[in-house]
């Protein structure tokens, strides 16, 4: 068994290296060093501890992929724009919730003995927000909930002990009222992977990259904090430890619109258990990967089981 850091970037689809994408014309010495060149779409690569291909996010259904069913289906393996008929935006309905309730991917971890953690830090005033009706839960945060795992808070936070979706703290503090220290995207990075010593699953997510592709940030800025988390994340984890990155839909990768793609998504895995996502060709599919690194198997009936 091989443990596991899943970060998933929210709006990361595979285009073409050119002008228009923010992964080809900003520098991003991370993705660079892993792939030999920028995050863009071309051929699959696989090494004895890196695969890195497109993978499908349409899941045949017509239409753009979105955010509820894209997140549902990739943290549960379940094709969920087909089971509801269409692609579904931002938080989960009450179909997805069911669907998340029962398939969740570290629910189904935390059912084999694998210890779970979602990475990123919830305050007071968010859970009151829900509390309220003011706030809908997202994808990640039910899938962490159906596991019963653990959901840091802001003290959490200060302590080393989570990792806000914003990274720095930056927008946290200047745009939406929190009194909190600003930390470089390497710390955070160390952060994240420390998280690994204590868990066997730990999911991560930040949305910065669909707030720039729908440009309520500068892409350029985006990216200059995610290539450095990466690689701070990259170089603490322990060796046990594989990364696995994945997205949702297409978004930031073309700067002519503000809309989703059609795009395949990135999946990139580097570490021990690399070679176990060489024949993931669609979102479903990192699931069931990432079980597999924790060794856990699925039975005919989509049961979960240890080997």
């Amino acid at each position: 068994m091989t443990r596991v850091c899943f970060v998933f970037l929210d709006g990361v689809g595979l285009g073409p290296a050119t002008l228009a994408n923010p992964w080809a014309s900003v520098s991003t010495p991370t993705f660079q060093s892993l792939l030999g060149g920028p995050l863009v779409i071309g051929p699959a690569q696989r090494r004895p501890s890196l695969t890195f291909q497109p993978i499908d996010a349409t899941l045949g259904v017509a239409g753009l992929p979105q955010s509820a069913t894209g997140q549902t289906a990739l943290f549960t393996g379940v094709n969920a724009p087909a089971l509801v008929g269409e692609h579904v935006t931002a938080h989960p309905t009450g179909p997805l919730r069911t669907v998340i309730a029962e398939h969740s991917l570290l629910k189904r971890a935390a059912e084999v003995g694998a210890r779970v953690l979602l990475a990123n830090a919830h305050s007071e005033r968010f859970w009151q927000a829900v509390r309220e009706g003011k706030r809908h839960l997202g994808a990640s945060t039910l899938t962490a909930l159906a596991a019963g795992a653990p959901i840091p808070t802001l003290a959490d936070l200060l302590a080393g002990r989570a990792v806000l979706w914003d990274i720095t703290h930056e927008i946290a503090t200047a745009h939406l009222g929190y009194d909190l220290p600003l930390i470089s995207p390497e710390e955070a990075g160390a952060r994240l992977a420390g998280l690994m010593a204590g868990y066997d699953l730990v999911l991560y997510e930040s949305f910065l990259p669909d707030l720039a592709g729908h440009r309520r940030l500068d892409p350029a800025w985006v990216l200059s904090r995610l290539d450095p988390f990466l690689g701070s994340v990259l170089d603490h984890l322990p060796p046990d430890t594989t990364l696995v990155l994945s997205s949702d839909h297409g978004n930031l990768e073309d700067a002519t619109t503000r809309v989703h793609t059609a795009n395949p998504v990135p999946l990139l895995a580097t570490g021990p258990a690399a070679g176990h996502f060489g024949q993931t060709t669609a979102i479903t599919d990192v699931a069931p990967a990432i079980l597999a690194c924790l060794g856990v198997a699925a039975d005919r009936d989509g049961a979960w089981r240890k080997p």
